[in-house]
């Protein structure tokens, strides 16, 4: 009986662990740096565990690196044509950037799962988020010529810090907001992609 209390505790604890991440990795797809930032500063202060080969990143330098990083990419998406450049520039680095903070939390867990969910739940959640984002930037930069660029940027960063903060306070809350995202996203997918029904003569 406490065998399997304590097997149910350690899997409970990956779970939320794993929804943690996939909060982080989608907040990742709004902003490259915040969610970085966000889970940096949480573990300088303690309040989630890193495994010993990324505690480098709760060290002072690696947050100021961050913080001066995370200014940058905010800027940036403000100046008109740059932030179109930067959804180019930020692709790939939101893939691996949501790998890794899905990767994060899950120190204890054997390499190859850890790297296998990392890289499908974190990745695919950065992916499909920075993804729609850029999707709606660039309908926005064709429609108002640039003007409503800088709604988008504000909602993305809202949302950015918002989803990160309440991956950490709440994982599985922000588990089901990702989820209810993805389906908003499969949604708007299949209404813009989907085959036109034959008319009838």
């Amino acid at each position: 009986m406490g065998a399997a209390l304590g097997i149910a505790v350690e899997v409970g604890e990956v779970l939320l662990s794993l929804a943690l991440g996939i909060g982080l990795a989608a907040a990742v797809g709004l902003r490259v740096f915040i969610p970085l930032l966000v889970v940096a500063l949480a573990a300088y202060f303690g309040k989630i565990p890193l495994a010993p080969a990324l505690s480098w990143l709760a060290t002072l330098p690696a947050i100021v690196m961050l913080a001066i990083a995370a200014t940058v990419e905010v800027a940036g998406y403000y100046i008109p044509g740059v932030d179109n450049v930067l959804d180019t520039i930020a692709a790939p680095l939101a893939l691996v950037a949501g790998t890794f903070v899905v990767a994060a939390p899950l120190w204890d867990l054997p390499p190859l799962l850890k790297w296998s969910a990392a890289i499908l739940a974190g990745g695919g959640a950065a992916g499909l988020t920075h993804g729609v984002t850029s999707l709606l930037r660039a309908k926005s930069t064709v429609a108002t010529g640039g003007l409503g660029n800088p709604v988008v940027a504000t909602t993305e960063l809202g949302g950015s810090l918002g989803l990160s903060l309440l991956a950490l306070a709440a994982p599985l809350l922000a588990l089901l907001l990702v989820a209810l995202l993805l389906f908003a996203i499969w949604r708007l997918v299949r209404r813009l992609t989907g085959a036109r029904k034959p008319v009838s003569t």
